[in-house]
């Protein structure tokens, strides 16, 4: 082949800015990795343009040993097949040897989960005869019982709801509709909260929103993210929290009880299984502890 001028790598970034827009952190990133996989390949006798897939595979291997992460590997992956994609529509090689080279599995981070008890005391740590209470409580059933996204949950509007069928009408992300269940407890606080607390909080005011802010307005998601602490701080929950923390709690618990993953699936709207998928890791080391705790032989 060809020899390649010593800029060729430089070549390529500024070819992939034009491109891609590449951010300064991670040109330097890919210029780092490229570099140090050269260098690794000069000591050998070999050079970056004329690697072959084997001495990838190997560098690969070099790396695991010397306890490179999986995601920084992935990230000179990324920037390798880049170059060798670059060369290829430059006419500088006939063939990509990271074609058939798959990315390491990363591992996605598993969401936090609270269990059944710490969503217990989460849920009855609002004041239920305070109007706020009243409709914190409502929120937190609402959004236990269904696993909506924060942001489905503080857009809810009336129509949406269907008491007497118990079914909340959903329009997710990519508008793509889908109804789910209530269960008896959410559809007896909904019925309390909109006899009871929404007519105070809307004072009047027309609006189809069904859990407003106290000025009787849509509420925000960072509203109700701080009412979810706050509730924490009551309930003495110290774990970490996130937005969605209870809608990950209504995906794991539904599965440790037995539900199938293609109905979580379709509950929480997720228009691909994989991405449901991650739950079943969460069941599975709940069920392994159980097991551990309670089996004679565990």
């Amino acid at each position: 082949m060809t020899h390649l001028p010593d800029a060729s790598i430089d070549q390529f970034l500024d070819a992939l800015w034009l491109e891609r827009g590449l951010s300064a952190n991670t040109r330097h990133s890919y210029a780092s990795d490229l570099a140090l996989f050269d260098q690794w390949l000069a000591e050998r006798g070999l050079r970056l343009v004329a690697a072959g897939a084997a001495a990838i595979q190997d560098y690969l291997a070099w790396r695991l040993a010397n306890g490179y992460k999986a995601r920084s590997t992935a990230r000179f992956l990324s920037a390798l097949r880049g170059y060798f994609r670059y060369l290829l529509r430059d006419g500088r090689i006939v063939d990509d040897p990271t074609l058939n080279i798959e990315l390491p599995a990363l591992g996605r981070p598993l969401p936090k989960s609270l269990s059944e008890a710490d969503v217990e005391r989460l849920l009855e740590a609002p004041d239920g005869e305070t109007l706020l209470g009243l409709r914190d409580r409502t929120m937190l059933e609402v959004l236990y019982a269904t696993g909506l996204r924060v942001s489905e949950l503080v857009g809810l509007q009336v129509d949406q709801l269907n008491l007497r069928q118990g079914i909340v009408r959903i329009l997710g992300k990519g508008s793509k509709e889908r109804l789910v269940p209530l269960g008896e407890e959410a559809i007896e606080w909904l019925e309390r909260y909109l006899r009871d607390g929404r007519p105070a909080l809307l004072g009047g005011a027309a609006s189809g929103v069904v859990f407003p802010s106290q000025r009787g307005e849509q509420m925000t998601r960072q509203t109700f993210w701080h009412r979810i602490k706050l509730h924490a701080r009551v309930a003495g929950i110290s774990k970490p929290l996130s937005p969605h923390t209870l809608r990950h709690a209504f995906a794991t618990h539904l599965l440790n009880h037995g539900a199938d993953l293609r109905t979580v699936q379709m509950l929480l709207g997720h228009s691909d299984l994989s991405t449901t998928q991650i739950y079943t890791h969460i069941a599975r080391a709940r069920l392994q502890e159980l097991h551990a705790r309670h089996h004679p032989r565990g």
